[in-house]
C-alpha cells in the first residue's frame, strides 16, 4: 500500500479512512489524552516513557477507555513499519497516540445510553516537518507573554496532556501579533512562567539551568532526557519558580519538545536573550542529544528540511 496507514479501535486502516464519529467527545469537547514520539533512525524514542505518560494522564483525568499496553505497543510496532517505507531513509516520523473521553450523550439519547463511555484509540504517524524548525538551531527561536492565563490547575492538570488546546491556540496567535514569527510562554496569576504550547522552558546562568516547578507543567519525557544528559555534562539541574527578571538576565534560553529535542531562543519580548545568538550551554546539549541518538539532530533536520521544501517546490 503506498498510503500511510493508521490503527483505528483495533483495525489497521489506510491514513484517509481513519475517522473519528462526529459524536466522538475528541471531536465535540476535545475531551482527548494524547501523546507524541518521535523516531530516530526509524525506531521509535523512549516509547516506554511516552506509554507511561498517557497511563498517567488517563488516570489523572478519569478517563473510562484505558487500552492494553501490549495493545498499544503493537499498534505502534505496525503503524511505524508500514509508515517509514514512505518516507527517505534519512527522515523520520512522528507517531501519535490519542484516546478519547467517550461519545456524546446528547447525540446519542436515551437509546445510546451504554454506548456513551466507548471512547476512540488511535496510532497514526506523519513525516516530521523539520523545515519548521531548521534554522532555529542557528538563528534562535521567539518566546513572547501574553495575557492567555494556563487553564485553572483545579479545571485541567498541567500534568495530564491532553487536546484541551484552544487557550494555546489563542496564546499563539496573540504572540504572534504582537511579535510575528513569535510563540506564547504563559505565566500564572503570581507571574511565574509555565510552557510553551509544544514544550518545556530551561533558563541558563551560568553553568545551572533552571526550570519551572514540576507541578506548574507537563513532565516533558523530552524535558527529562535533557535533564540527564546536563548532569552527564557536569551542569547544574533545578526547578524552582521563574519570573520575568529570571528570562531578561539569563545567559541562554532553551525550550525542549520531542521533534526538536532542544532549541535556542534568542529573542524574549522583542529583547535579545544574552548575546542575541545561541550560546554554548545549548551547543554542548546538542552534542549530547546528537551522541545519545546516534544522529546529527542539526545536520538530518537541515538536509531533511531542504529536502521537504525542495520537493513542495517542485
Amino acid at each position: 500500500m503506498s498510503e500511510p496507514v493508521a490503527w483505528l479501535n483495533g483495525q489497521i486502516l489506510p491514513h484517509s479512512q481513519a475517522a473519528l464519529p462526529v459524536g466522538d467527545l475528541g471531536v465535540v469537547a476535545g475531551a482527548s489524552v494524547t501523546e507524541m514520539i518521535r523516531t530516530f533512525r526509524h525506531k521509535p524514542f523512549r516509547l516506554d516513557a511516552h506509554l507511561d505518560r498517557l497511563d498517567t494522564s488517563l488516570e489523572l483525568l478519569d478517563f473510562p477507555t484505558r487500552p492494553p499496553r501490549a495493545d498499544l505497543e503493537a499498534a505502534v510496532a505496525d503503524v511505524v513499519r508500514h509508515n517509514v517505507g514512505l518516507i527517505p531513509a534519512s527522515h523520520d516520523l512522528g507517531i501519535i497516540v490519542f484516546v478519547t473521553a467517550g461519545q456524546n450523550p446528547t447525540y446519542l439519547g436515551a437509546a445510546g445510553r451504554d454506548q456513551t463511555s466507548l471512547g476512540s484509540v488511535c496510532v497514526h504517524t506523519f513525516p516530521l516537518p523539520f523545515e519548521f524548525w531548521a534554522e532555529l538551531y542557528s538563528k534562535g527561536g521567539h518566546l513572547t507573554t501574553v495575557g492567555v492565563p494556563p487553564l485553572p490547575e483545579d479545571a485541567v492538570t498541567p500534568r495530564a496532556k491532553h487536546r484541551n488546546r484552544l487557550h494555546w491556540w489563542r496564546a499563539d496567535r496573540e504572540a504572534g501579533q504582537k511579535t510575528p514569527g513569535s510563540r506564547a510562554l504563559l505565566q500564572t496569576t503570581d507571574g511565574q512562567f509555565t510552557e510553551t504550547s509544544s514544550g518545556n522552558l530551561l533558563v541558563v546562568h551560568g553553568q545551572t539551568i533552571s526550570t519551572p516547578p514540576s507541578d506548574l507543567v507537563l513532565g516533558g519525557i523530552t524535558r527529562a532526557v535533557t535533564q540527564e544528559l546536563v548532569t552527564d555534562c557536569g551542569f547544574t539541574w533545578q526547578e524552582r519558580p521563574l519570573f520575568e527578571p529570571d528570562l531578561q538576565s539569563a545567559d541562554e534560553v532553551l525550550t525542549t519538545s520531542t521533534p526538536y529535542c532542544v532549541l535556542p531562543i534568542t529573542r524574549f519580548n522583542g529583547q535579545a536573550v544574552g548575546l542575541g545568538t545561541p550560546g554554548p550551554i545549548c551547543g554542548e546539549l546538542t552534542t549530547a542529544w546528537s551522541n545519545l541518538v546516534g544522529l546529527d539532530i542539526v545536520r538530518q533536520s537541515v538536509a531533511a528540511a531542504a529536502d521537504r521544501t525542495g520537493d513542495a517546490q517542485s
